[in-house]
Parts: structure tokens; C-alpha cells; sequence
């Protein structure tokens, strides 16, 4: 059985108010995209300028000068390696092994008191 044999599409159900929704919809969600796009591909250097300010304003020039220079490739593939090993080795891999052993019961007054509460009858 093929089951595109079931499915009937049917265009004239489309009205024109369905295609409108449909336009505005997309519209929208791909003008908050380029939006999006355009902010965050500006936002560095944003942030440089700001940089700049500040450090011209506590009067150091050159390192003002420095600010908001990029980064090589290479220097930031060693800084993501070196956080990916550090982080790594953080967490220790364990055996997922579990042994149960069953504990001797001491007797204390503490492990007296809940068989009197199991045997709590209501009235």
C-alpha cells in the first residue's frame, strides 16, 4: 500500500487570506533572522570602540591603539583545545559498577521508632 494513494491535497482550499498569513509569517521570521545576522556581526565591533573610549579616557593610547585587533585562527584553536583538555580531565570516568553489601542492623532506639510507625492503624 502506498500511502501518498490516501493523502488527497486539494488547492483550491488555499484562499488568498491563507497565502497572506503565510507571506507575513515568513516575512517576519526572516526579518529577525537578518536582523539577528546584522547585530551580532556588528556587535565586536561595537564592543572595540567601546574599548577604545575607555582606554583613551584613562589615558593609554596604545593600548587603545591594540584594542579590538582579531585574533589569529591559530591562537584560538589553542585557547578551545586547551579548555577542552582542562575541562576533560576534570571529570573522572568511573566503572558504572555497583556493589551492594547488605549493613549489619545495630539496634538504637532511632531504628526502634519506625516499627511503630508502619503499624499505624486508622480508625
Amino acid at each position: 500500500m502506498n500511502l501518498f494513494l490516501w493523502i488527497h491535497l486539494d488547492p483550491g482550499a488555499i484562499s488568498t487570506d491563507h497565502l497572506m498569513l503565510a507571506v507575513i509569517g515568513y516575512s517576519v521570521v526572516f526579518l529577525a533572522l537578518l536582523l539577528l545576522y546584522l547585530f551580532f556581526r556588528q556587535l565586536p565591533r561595537l564592543l572595540a570602540f567601546n574599548l577604545r573610549r575607555k582606554l583613551r579616557k584613562e589615558g593609554e593610547p596604545e593600548k587603545a591603539a591594540m584594542a579590538g585587533s582579531a585574533i589569529p585562527g591559530e591562537v584560538n584553536a589553542a585557547i578551545a583545545t586547551a579548555i577542552y583538555l582542562y575541562l576533560s580531565e576534570l571529570h573522572d570516568h568511573e566503572t558504572a559498577v555497583l556493589t551492594i553489601t547488605k549493613a549489619a542492623k545495630t539496634y538504637s532506639p532511632w531504628n526502634s521508632k519506625i516499627y511503630n510507625v508502619t503499624h499505624f492503624r486508622r480508625f
